[in-house]
Parts: C-alpha cells; structure tokens; sequence
C-alpha cells in the first residue's frame, strides 16, 4: 500500500509540470503520483502518459474533461489509494531534500497508536524578483514532530494560516467528511484545507520547508487582477466557508478560534478586492456578502463585522473605501502575501 498520493491537477501545465512532478519522484514505491490532465490543449496529457511509461508503479494519469482546479483535486481524491492525500499544483514542487523526512514520518504515525488525520509542514511563497522569499512556519504555535490534539495549539497571530501547501490529510478523512469541491471554480485550496478542520482529532508538525509555491505568472490566479476578473468564484468559494463554519457544532473551541480567524482573513480578501476593483457593482457585491454572512449567522456575522479586520472593510463612505484599500495594502506589504 502506499504511503502518500499527490495529486497533481494540471491545466495547459506543458511548460512547467515535469519540475513538479520530477520533484515528487524520490518518494519512490511509497509514493504515488496521480497527473489530473483537466481537458488541456496542450502536450500536458502527452507528458503525463511519459510519465507513466517511465514509471509505472509510481506514476497515473487520468484524463478528463475541463471541470477546473476543484474538480481535479476531486478526481486525484477518487483515485487515491495511498494513506495520506496531497496536492500539489502542477506549476509548484516540493523540497527534494525533505521528501524523504516527511515519507519517514508518514511511516511512524502509520506504525504508531495513535491516527493522525493531518500532517503539517512549512511552504515558501516563490515569488519571482522577491529578494527575500517569505516562508510560512508554524513552530511558536503547535509543537514540533509530536502528535498533538486542537487544545495544544496556540493562538496564531494574523497572517498565519494553514494552507493546502501546508497540509497532508489523511485520505479516509476527506473521505468520510464528505469533501467535495465545487466544480468550474477557483480559490478552492481554502475550501480543502477549511472543510475538514473539524473532522482532525490529531496532529503532527514537521517543522521543514517541504513545498514551493511559485507566485509570478501573470495568467496566474492569485495575479490580483485576475482575482478580480473571477470575483464571483472567490465569492463563492467565501460562501461555502460561510455554510461550512454555521454549520458546524460542538467543535473544540481552539478549533471555532482558528476556523473564525481563518474565515475572518477570507472575508477581508474578498471585500478588498470587491473594493479595489472600483465599480459600484462590485461595492454592492460586497454589501451582499456581508448580509449573506448575517442572515446566515447573526452571532458569526457580530464575531466577524465588529473585529479588527471587519471595521477596517467596512468603513462608511467613498473616503473610507479609499482608507480601507490603502490599510489592505499596508497589512500585504507586511505580512508577505500575495
């Protein structure tokens, strides 16, 4: 049996697949690589087939019609047969030198008496003309390479989140939690790694830089003027994190801090770009948001409208949208993100 499936969801991925998937190789027989071919135009079907060709045993490709990013993350979940799941983009890779760590430690836990449903490690943003590259780490706020339950980590402060580059799930969980992304839609990484969260008992954190998440293509998706163009997928996408977070009950209370902080930073995203983009159509956009988020949640909405970062995207006036972009920027610029 394996011990971990990548997904690869790959779209027109010609130019910059094989540094991924070249990158993955060194996991060996414990690995498996599963290449999501998305309905490409280009050789990307070709290449993946190379693939499979060269190494069998390690490496599936599985073609598809276009169905977006969530629906190749979709088909890489159904045919996993490795214990833990990950993603990695095709236009991403992962740290050659840490591989063989993260393939140890997924060994441990599966011989150990305990079964941790998520494994956490450190990403880079690899942003391109970056001098100083900005590496996401976790160390002051969960114990390092122990498992470890929701009660023990601590408060992280704004601007640390667990993203899917950060994440390895164990498959049966994205199984049974009934995971599945909304086809035809981007920013779905937040959805795979936030619906889950309160499903995961235990833990573990591998304090390494295992994955590089390249940031500099200006087709790119998190380019902000694309995000802007594909507003309403983002907005979607911010719904759904809405319904899963006011549908939850009983969750450990670390666990409701995190996944409120988390839908806090999603909520400020979205309201900014709706904001930058200028129009009067998109302001209303955004008023519809935070109503969406009201009527589904008055005690959420109350927890999120009145926090720091909710009066700064709401604060009255054309002046005030003005104060709020430049405070967004400000907060960009000294936080790193994209």
């Amino acid at each position: 049996m394996k011990i971990l499936s990548v997904a690869i969801p790959s779209y027109n991925s010609q130019d910059y697949m094989r540094k991924c998937i070249e990158s993955l190789l060194p996991g060996g027989d414990d690995i498996e690589i599963i290449i999501v071919n998305d309905g490409s135009k280009d050789r990307t079907g070709e290449i993946a087939e190379e693939y499979v060709s060269r190494y069998p045993g390690i490496v599936k490709a599985v073609h598809q019609e276009n169905g977006g990013h969530g629906e190749a993350v979709n088909t890489g979940l159904k045919n996993a047969t490795g214990l833990y799941f990950k993603v990695v983009d095709s236009d991403d890779w992962v740290d050659e030198r840490t591989l063989p760590k993260i393939i140890a430690t997924l060994k441990k836990l599966v011989a150990g008496p305990d079964t941790v449903d998520a494994v956490i490690s450190n990403f880079v943003y690899d942003k391109v003309g970056a001098k100083h590259k900005k590496v996401m780490q976790y160390r002051k706020y969960m114990p390092t390479e122990k498992v470890f339950e929701w009660k023990d980590l601590k408060k992280m402060r704004a601007g640390k989140y667990i993203l899917m580059h950060s994440m390895i799930y164990r498959t049966n969980l994205l199984r049974e939690c009934g995971l599945e992304l909304p086809k035809h839609t981007f920013y779905v990484d937040n959805l795979f790694v936030f619906q889950p969260l309160p499903s995961v008992k235990k833990m573990y954190y591998i304090d390494d830089l295992f994955y590089h998440y390249y940031i500099g293509r200006e087709d790119q998706s998190v380019n902000e003027q694309v995000m802007i163009g594909r507003i309403d997928q983002q907005i979607k996408v911010n719904k759904l994190m809405i319904d899963t977070m006011a549908g939850i009950r009983g969750t450990n209370k670390n666990c409701r801090r995190y996944m409120l902080s988390y839908l806090d930073i999603i909520m400020t995203v979205s309201s900014m770009l709706l904001l930058k983009s200028g129009t009067e159509e998109n302001f209303k956009k955004k008023q519809e948001l935070w109503t969406y988020l009201k009527n589904v949640d008055t005690g959420l909405y109350l927890q999120i409208r009145h926090g720091l970062l909710g009066r700064a995207c709401n604060i009255p006036g054309k002046s005030g949208r003005k104060m709020s972009v430049a405070a967004y920027r400000i907060t960009q610029k000294f936080y790193g993100f994209n």
